[in-house]
């Protein structure tokens, strides 16, 4: 997509700075560390998480950690890495389709150490990321049998067992209920991902069924917020569940609308500018995103995960790229600037997962499943300030 010119003012300056900072510490200490102790040499495939000394937890393992460390060491080439990510990835694919797919050829959501089943229901969100870690290792390897069947495989059993006669899916097996938006919104984003590799049309038939369904039902017609738990109308449940707001998840859905659709006329576009807005407005407090409002966008949890931090930066980077307006490159330049807060740690290559409303950070194990969200929000800004 063509993008406009982008002046060098002070704002943008301070992105580039926050970047390049960003990028070295990803290059030098945290793809070296999570690639020696965050790969399990045994088993295969990767820790959960790795303690404040580095050293990995031998834990049992989510079916979404899998696919979301493929994610993050298949994008470490175009980031400048030159570790062995061919090997890491196929050994890590390899333990993730052995010992994760069910008979009936969706995932299962936890497995040992070693791999044997610990709880074999499948949840929309875990296959969502399942779809994303294939596409991220199709990617990197190439054309490959193996991930270029079980895509559609698990495509098609998602639409046997788990669509909706209504737009939508199902929220898991044995639990269908509630209905959710944030496992939506990562089937969305492995369906973009998928159309950007192959010309099968049900990727983007998947694409153009979930964005629609979110500008339609997802997003509060009064204030324009997106929710997260439904009913089988998709209307919002009753109670603390269905007021539920969360700003990492307002920046997470305009950054992939934008994708969906870059046409700056678009209603996904004018929805994408809106939820940014609220986000920015409602959901950060002294610099930081924080974890939950609710929907009369009061602060309903103060702290401040990690995660929305890369949200927020991920979706002002799009936008700043694509529009070339100093506010947007203002936000993203305060997003990095809180993220490289997270990464202040004893150890060079952990982070900090969380973060009170009182600005102290929880000294805990770094989780395996926020490097998806760090390494995406530095792609994006390194894509974002790329001539």
């Amino acid at each position: 997509m063509s993008r406009p010119q982008v002046a060098a003012d002070d704002a943008t300056a301070d992105a580039r700075d926050c970047q390049r900072q960003l990028l070295d510490w990803l290059l030098h200490q945290a793809y070296p560390l999570w690639a020696r102790q965050g790969v399990d040499p045994v088993n295969g495939g990767f820790y959960e998480r790795l303690a404040p000394d580095g050293s990995p937890l031998d834990e049992p393992r989510r079916s979404r950690v899998q696919p979301r460390q493929i994610y993050a060491f298949a994008l470490a080439p175009s980031l400048g890495w030159r570790g062995d990510v061919s090997a890491i990835v196929e050994r890590g694919m390899g333990f993730f389709l052995n010992s994760y797919r069910r008979d009936d050829g969706l995932y299962r959501t936890l497995v040992a150490p070693d791999g044997s089943p610990l709880d074999s229901a499948a949840l929309l969100y875990d296959q969502a990321f399942a779809l994303l870690g294939l596409a991220s290792a199709r990617r990197l390897l190439g054309p490959d049998p193996a991930l270029e069947d079980a895509a559609p495989a698990l495509l098609e059993v998602l639409f046997s067992q788990l669509k909706r006669v209504g737009p939508g899916f199902y929220s898991g097996l044995p639990m269908r209920f509630p209905l959710l938006s944030n496992p939506h919104m990562h089937l969305l984003e492995a369906a973009l991902a998928w159309c950007e590799l192959d010309t099968d049309p049900a990727w983007r038939t998947l694409a153009d069924e979930i964005a629609p369904l979110a500008l339609a039902h997802f997003m509060d017609p009064a204030t324009g917020a997106l929710r997260e738990s439904f009913d089988e109308a998709w209307q919002p449940l009753p109670g603390p569940e269905g007021a539920r707001i969360e700003p990492g998840h307002q920046f997470e859905w305009a950054w992939l609308l934008m994708r969906w659709c870059p046409d700056k006329d678009s209603s996904a576009w004018r929805a994408a500018r809106a939820l940014i807005e609220l986000g920015e407005q409602h959901g950060v407090r002294q610099g930081f995103a924080v974890d939950a409002l609710l929907d009369d966008l009061s602060v309903q949890e103060p702290d401040s995960r990690l995660w929305p931090q890369t949200e927020r930066l991920k979706a002002s980077a799009l936008a700043a790229a694509l529009t070339g307006e100093r506010r947007y490159w203002i936000n993203t330049a305060a997003a990095a600037r809180a993220l490289l807060r997270y990464l202040e740690t004893p150890m060079p290559g952990l982070w900090h997962d969380r973060r009170t409303a009182d600005g102290v950070f929880i000294a805990e194990p770094s989780f395996a499943s926020s490097f998806y969200h760090i390494v995406a929000a530095i792609h994006a800004l390194t894509e974002a300030l790329r001539p």
